[in-house]
C-alpha cells in the first residue's frame, strides 16, 4: 500500500522547543499525492478499520478513504463534526461543531452525548480531541462554529471528560485552543492557540494539568491547526506554510 499524506502544511517539533531537521523518521521514497479535492472543509483524520475517517463540517458529513475504494459516506449526518477520535475499544469519538457535544458513535450509526454542558452552560463547538490509555480523553472548546456572542460560557475551554465521566475544565487562558494531543508516554499536554500563532504544553498530573509552557511561536503564514506525536515523541503540526 503506498504511503500517502494529504496536507495543508506540516512542520516537525521535538521536545525542547526548538526546530529541528536531523533524527527525523525516513520513509523509503516517500510520495505526497493528492487523492481527492471534491470536499469542502476537511478536519480530524483518524485512522479505523483499515480505512481513513475525516470530518467535511459544511457538507455535516465523516467521509471513509481506501486506496481500493477512493472516498465514500461513513456518516451523515454527522453533527457537523470537527476532530475525530478513537477509544480503546475502538468507538468513533466526535467534537461535533453543529451539536456543541462530543458524542461517541453507536453501533446504529447514531451519537450519544458524553460532553455538551459545563456547570449547566452549553458547550461552545468542540474542535479536537486526544484520548488517554484510560479513555478519559481531552478536547478543545472554541466557539468557531458558532456565533462568539452566542457562547453561553464566555471563554474558549480545554476539558478533560475522566474515565469516571466527569466533564472538568482544565484551562480557559487561550483564546482559540484548536489542535490537541498527548505526548507518547501521557505526561505532557500540547495545545495549538490558533489565534495567538502559538503551541503550549503542561504537564500532566492524573486528572489536572499543570506548568503552562509556551513550546513554539510562529510568524505569519505559519500556524498550527491539527497535531500529532508519533512514537519517538516528534510533534507534527498542520497548517498553513507550516
Amino acid at each position: 500500500m503506498k504511503k500517502l499524506i494529504q496536507y495543508t502544511g506540516i512542520s516537525l517539533l521535538l521536545l525542547g522547543a526548538e526546530y529541528i531537521t536531523a533524527q527525523l523518521p525516513v520513509l523509503s521514497d516517500p510520495v505526497v499525492e493528492k487523492i481527492d479535492i471534491s470536499f469542502q472543509f476537511l478536519e480530524g483524520p483518524v485512522w479505523m478499520d483499515g480505512k481513513i475517517l475525516f470530518s467535511d463540517i459544511p457538507a455535516n458529513k465523516v467521509y471513509q478513504w481506501t486506496e481500493e475504494d477512493g472516498s465514500s459516506v461513513f456518516l451523515e449526518p454527522s453533527g457537523n463534526s470537527n476532530g475525530l477520535a478513537l477509544d480503546s475499544q475502538g468507538r468513533l469519538l466526535l467534537a461535533q461543531h453543529g451539536k456543541r457535544q462530543v458524542a461517541v458513535l453507536l453501533e446504529n450509526n447514531s451519537d450519544s452525548t458524553l460532553a455538551g454542558e459545563y456547570e449547566g452552560k452549553r458547550l461552545n463547538s468542540p474542535n479536537d480531541i486526544t484520548v488517554r490509555s484510560d479513555d478519559a480523553f481531552y478536547f478543545t472548546d472554541p466557539p468557531y462554529g458558532i456565533n462568539p456572542a452566542d457562547s453561553e460560557l464566555g471563554y474558549s475551554g480545554i476539558y478533560l471528560y475522566t474515565a469516571s465521566g466527569e466533564l472538568r475544565l482544565m484551562d480557559k487562558s487561550l483564546n482559540r485552543p484548536n489542535g490537541i494531543v498527548l505526548s507518547p508516554d501521557e505526561s505532557i499536554l500540547y495545545v495549538s492557540d490558533s489565534e495567538a500563532r502559538k503551541i503550549y504544553t503542561w504537564e500532566t498530573d492524573g486528572d489536572t494539568i499543570l506548568n503552562k509552557t509556551l513550546f513554539a511561536s510562529m510568524s505569519p503564514p505559519g500556524n498550527a491547526d491539527g497535531m500529532k506525536t508519533d512514537g519517538n515523541g516528534f510533534l507534527y503540526a498542520t497548517g498553513p506554510a507550516g
